[in-house]
């Protein structure tokens, strides 16, 4: 079972099928998902499953059109949310996820697929190693203030 965060909020659960899952097993999972109030869905065991391998690129391109200059991080996310409907804008949503998880799971699917689609941009790595992580350590493409759920575009921004 593969939860959204935040767990209590987001619906969705991928159900993930292996090669050698029964049909029993898979509606097991199915029926347990539904009754803790989630909305599964089935997907087969490759790395990144279906959530991951779609959104991880688009958070990394993300990322890449910030690194080449064209667009800033507001920019960016705004096109996102009124352009695409997104809730948030990918920038936003890599620093409420992680940074740094983000980077892992760009490597793993680099990793599993061989696919240079699924590089790491180097801002990303930079980010990371310079501990700027999102959310949990308070700063990566917004600064987030402690008690407070407002966002201040980072001013520390630096390519």
């Amino acid at each position: 079972m593969h939860f959204m965060n935040p767990v209590p909020v987001m619906k969705l659960v991928e159900v993930i099928r292996g090669y050698n899952t029964s049909d029993a097993v898979t509606k097991s999972i199915m029926d347990l998902s539904t009754a803790i109030g989630k909305v599964p869905v089935e997907v087969h065991d490759y790395a990144g499953f279906v959530s991951n391998r779609i959104l991880m690129p688009m958070i990394n391109e993300a990322i890449e059109t910030l690194f080449q200059g064209v667009g800033g991080v507001a920019e960016i996310d705004t096109v996102m949310k009124l352009g695409m409907a997104h809730p948030m804008g990918p920038l936003q949503l890599a620093d409420f996820i992680g940074l740094d998880t983000c980077l892992a799971i760009l490597r793993v699917l680099h990793e599993g697929f061989g696919n240079p689609k699924y590089t790491p941009c180097p801002l990303l790595v930079q980010m990371v190693t310079a501990g700027k992580l999102g959310l949990k350590s308070g700063e990566g493409f917004y600064t987030y203030t402690a008690g407070s759920k407002e966002l201040v575009v980072s001013s520390a921004f630096k390519k």
